[in-house]
């Protein structure tokens, strides 16, 4: 096969996507890809970012209370006080 023969039939990989339109199939599959990517580090961030305030929106009130009585942080006249108010 001569030079010229090879060359005309060779379809390499850069020709073969523009020839027959394939360059924008590829794009988009790579775009998309890449908004996944993205999407997924920003999930990933928000959640370690709000993985310390999950942890005080589900507590009991009570239990805080408790707590703060127990360290005597409120005496025991507000500790009743904030109990009825809860109850």
């Amino acid at each position: 096969m001569q030079f010229a023969q090879y060359y005309r039939d060779f379809n390499g990989p850069m020709m073969d996507g523009w020839n027959r339109g394939d360059y924008w199939g590829h794009a988009l599959v790579g775009f998309v890809f890449f908004i996944i990517l993205v999407g997924l580090a920003v999930y990933l961030i928000r959640t370690v970012a709000n993985h310390g305030n999950t942890q005080s929106e589900t507590r009991d009130p009570l239990e805080i209370a408790k707590e703060r009585y127990a360290k005597g942080e409120i005496t025991k006249e507000e500790f009743t006080d904030i109990k009825k108010e809860l109850k």
